[in-house]
């Protein structure tokens, strides 16, 4: 298989011509104060106020919740009680006999109000209902000193919470709200957002189909948690890390879920300012096949949240799609020139593997089967097609891939 892949890999570098790279430029503004989305496909990106919401319910599906605080305000997280007849009588001056509790920063579905001693996290599976029910009493901490207590009372399909406002003078809790919160709201997204700063909902991120990272400030444990800025992924993507910038070199175990793969450290403070690592290469990929590679080129911090990376499509210099460690697929040339394309192909499988070609129209123009449990090179005559796009779909055993092809 290694020097299977070598060969591709040597192909690739003879077939392909590296695209010019396009620079991006974007901004957190002053203090961070943007979380700021990026999406390579369309060159797209999207700002939203960091101040705009304390709290991000999960709302992707009936039986999946996650709750995450906006580490971007400094809000902290401490589990008060885990009795709720105690919600009620909390007391911020109790303080340093509760846990503190933290967002994941490898994974979306796990918020630091899911951290919470119940069996999940912040409350209890009514078997009978199939609603979780809240057990679990939250106080949060601002950064300019205030508190908010917070508990969650229900989930299905959606929240039902309540939470008030200390009032350090009368040393009581005041402007109490209960909130239903159904997933069914914003339709498209990752999050439902709140704030209950200002008792609302409100949206603060793109649909998920149309964001890969999300520049924002996160903690993280560097030996104790402190927040860092840096880039998240979507869940739709993965990523890979390398020093190289052939994305023939990276193995599809390379890529990972991961939200922080990219993370924080492609930049260092070096006592005035910002070094910058743009010799480390990420490659991000889709669920279809598609890699984006990039690199950081600037960051100029806090003072104005100014930074620059440069990005290309590299799909058309993959020479291999790996399957398994004995699955993997080359086609080429790619554009079809003479009208013949090669495949040069691993297979495990005992059945044969089999190639069809689609028009952009859907209409399936080849089909053929081909030899299995081997390497193979095959070549197919293409030059009976009118010149255009097509979709090449591969199939050995369960293994599949999509790939599109230009005849010229």
């Amino acid at each position: 298989m290694k020097n299977l892949n070598f060969l591709l890999a040597l192909l690739a570098g003879s077939l392909f011509i590296q695209a010019q790279e396009t620079t991006v430029n974007l901004s957190l503004g002053s203090g961070y104060s943007k979380n700021v989305y990026f999406h390579f496909n369309t060159e797209h990106s999207e700002s939203y106020d960091v101040a705009s919401w304390d709290i991000a319910f999960l709302r992707t599906g009936a039986f999946e919740f996650a709750e995450r605080i906006n580490d971007g305000l400094g809000i902290e997280v401490y589990e008060a009680s885990n009795n709720p007849d105690d919600y009620a009588t909390v007391n911020p001056a109790d303080i340093s006999n509760w846990t503190q509790l933290f967002n994941s920063d490898t994974m979306w579905e796990a918020g630091a109000f899911d951290f919470g001693s119940a069996d999940y996290g912040w409350g209890e599976y009514n078997p009978v209902t199939h609603h979780v029910s809240g057990t679990i009493v939250y106080v949060l901490k601002y950064a300019n000193g205030s508190f908010k207590k917070f508990m969650i009372d229900d989930f299905y399909s959606g929240y039902t919470f309540k939470y008030a406002s200390w009032n350090s003078s009368s040393s009581s809790w005041e402007n109490e709200h209960t909130v239903t919160l159904p997933n069914s709201e914003n339709e498209g997204k990752l999050f439902n957002y709140y704030s209950l700063t200002n008792n609302q909902s409100v949206v603060a991120s793109p649909d998920l189909a149309n964001w890969d990272l999300v520049f924002q400030t996160y903690m993280t444990d560097l030996g104790i948690m402190y927040p860092v800025l840096g880039a998240l992924q979507s869940p739709n993507v993965t990523v890979a890390k390398s020093t190289s910038t052939d994305v023939n070199t990276i193995d599809e175990s390379e890529y990972k879920e991961e939200i922080n793969t990219v993370g924080y450290d492609w930049k260092s403070f070096n006592g005035t300012g910002y070094d910058v690592d743009s010799d480390t290469y990420y490659f991000l990929k889709y669920a279809d096949g598609k890699v984006f590679r990039f690199h950081f080129l600037t960051y100029e911090g806090s003072s104005n949240g100014n930074f620059s990376f440069a990005y290309e499509d590299v799909t058309d210099q993959m020479s291999t799609v790996n399957f398994d460690s004995k699955n993997s697929l080359s086609v080429y040339p790619n554009p079809v020139k003479g009208g013949i394309l090669t495949l040069l192909y691993e297979s495990n499988q005992a059945q044969p593997a089999k190639v069809e070609i689609y028009n952009m129209a859907g209409k399936m123009v080849v089909q053929q089967q081909l030899p299995a449990n081997g390497y193979f090179n095959h070549q197919i005559n293409l030059s009976s097609l009118p010149k255009g796009v097509y979709i090449l779909k591969f199939n050995s055993g369960k293994y599949s891939d999509s790939q599109k092809i230009v005849v010229q």
